[in-house]
């Protein structure tokens, strides 16, 4: 599965206006529900906060994973958020987050689920990945990051 096919350019939000994490998932979900015309909201929220509430999806230095499971989708999608002045997400650093990439797939496929997870954490491993990522002024130009950073992986695979 290819990150840029799950995080194309509609699935973008750049210049988040969350604070903390209750709204950034609001903000997100919003987007989300938008894009794919769908009013399963709470169930998408609940889904979110529910992997939260065991561990913090703030994985690394400026980084969030926020990842959930429902019967509102029935296939794994993406959201790539981007916030300017940080998210209080409390994240395992303690740090803001600057970068989300909120994944959601059906309940019955962990498969994809996990493969998504494992191609984040592949492109993650490069810091300039997340510093290139985050510098980014629109959708298209983060979306242009993630198929650059995309590339390169694959090419080293």
């Amino acid at each position: 599965m290819l990150l840029h096919e799950l995080f194309s350019p509609e699935f973008i939000q750049v210049d988040l206006q969350a604070e903390d994490k209750e709204e950034v998932f609001e903000e997100l979900v919003d987007r989300f529900c938008q894009v794919i015309k769908s009013d399963a909201r709470e169930d998408v929220l609940a889904a979110l906060k529910e992997r939260e509430m065991k561990m913090s999806t703030g994985i690394q230095k400026g980084i969030a994973i926020p990842h959930g499971k429902t019967n509102a989708v029935d296939k794994v999608y993406g959201m790539l958020g981007i916030s300017r002045k940080g998210i209080d997400y409390e994240a395992l650093d303690g740090n803001p987050v600057h970068v989300l990439f909120m994944i959601l797939g059906p309940v019955g496929d962990s498969e994809k689920h996990l493969r998504v997870l494992q191609r984040m954490a592949e492109l993650l491993a490069n810091p300039q990945f997340f510093t290139d990522l985050a510098a980014q002024k629109d959708a298209q130009g983060a979306y242009a990051i993630l198929k650059k950073y995309e590339d390169i992986s694959i090419t080293l695979d």
